[in-house]
């Protein structure tokens, strides 16, 4: 059978330990500075406004005049991306106001100024109380799944193992945050949804390897906890890297090939496996 890790690997993972601790402080105080020098850059489901996908009927899109087009329709600070062969365009429009029917209007000034050498394939009207609600619900839905995190463990282990599962998971989280900060890449919910995602995926990874120090620590009640602990991640060294090899795999196949819809999803998940 094909083995990429073997069976009997003795990587001494705690000897290298205040070496890594230190790069994570570091990155993690590093995502603190760039979250309140830079800021998250929202997406319309948080901010309100609109977003239309166009599909160029000639060929690739022009996207210099495209974006002269739209900036003459005096709408604000408009986007314009294209993606996919050339030929498809992302337009995001910022929130106009006057309410839902200023929203409305101004989609409508969109698309009549497209006219028949685009086709209309998605549009979205996101409003300013929908999107802050959202935002809203969004931490609270991080924080709870945390909170919840550590009773589960507490009840399953003990109450040590507990916090440092949610020091991982946070961990893991924060990092992933930080290359969405540091990179200005759009955060909108389907970047929430693979936060959430990777939650789950980090807590799953942790439990596994918690298990495995359980019985470590019931079957060599004398060993040296570093020594214990190096044992455990070694003997689910291979399950880890081929669970996460294999989820990496997919999630890059979805990100190459799957469109526009799912490229923020994608690209959170990436960075969070």
């Amino acid at each position: 059978m094909l083995r990429l890790i073997p069976d009997d690997t003795k990587i001494p993972f705690m000897r290298w330990r205040s070496v890594t601790f230190s790069i994570s402080v570091c990155l993690l105080v590093l995502t603190v500075l760039a979250w309140g020098a830079m800021g998250i850059n929202y997406g319309i489901d948080f901010t309100g406004g609109n977003l239309i996908e166009v599909r160029h009927k000639g060929g690739p899109a022009d996207l210099s005049e495209l974006r002269k087009v739209i900036g003459g329709l005096e709408l604000g600070e408009a986007q314009v991306q294209g993606f996919g062969q050339g030929d498809d365009v992302m337009i995001r429009l910022p929130e106009q106001p006057g309410g839902d029917a200023a929203q409305q209007v101004a989609l409508n000034k969109v698309k009549d100024k497209l006219g028949d050498a685009y086709e209309i394939r998605r549009t979205e009207v996101v409003g300013p109380s929908v999107s802050a609600d959202l935002r809203r619900d969004g931490a609270i839905a991080v924080v709870v799944s945390l909170g919840l995190v550590l009773i589960y463990l507490w009840f399953r282990f003990e109450w040590q193992f507990a916090i440092g599962a949610v020091l991982t998971t946070a961990h893991d989280i924060v990092l992933t945050m930080g290359v969405i900060i540091i990179f200005q890449l759009q955060f909108d919910l389907q970047s929430l949804a693979a936060v959430l995602t990777i939650v789950g995926y980090s807590l799953n990874d942790t439990v596994v390897v918690y298990d495995r120090i359980r019985e470590s620590l019931r079957k060599y009640k004398k060993m040296p906890l570093p020594e214990l602990i190096d044992l455990s991640i070694n003997e689910t060294l291979s399950r880890t890297i081929c669970t996460a090899l294999t989820t990496f795999m997919a999630v890059l196949a979805l990100f190459v090939f799957g469109g526009e819809a799912l490229r923020g999803f994608n690209f959170t998940m990436l960075v969070g496996i």
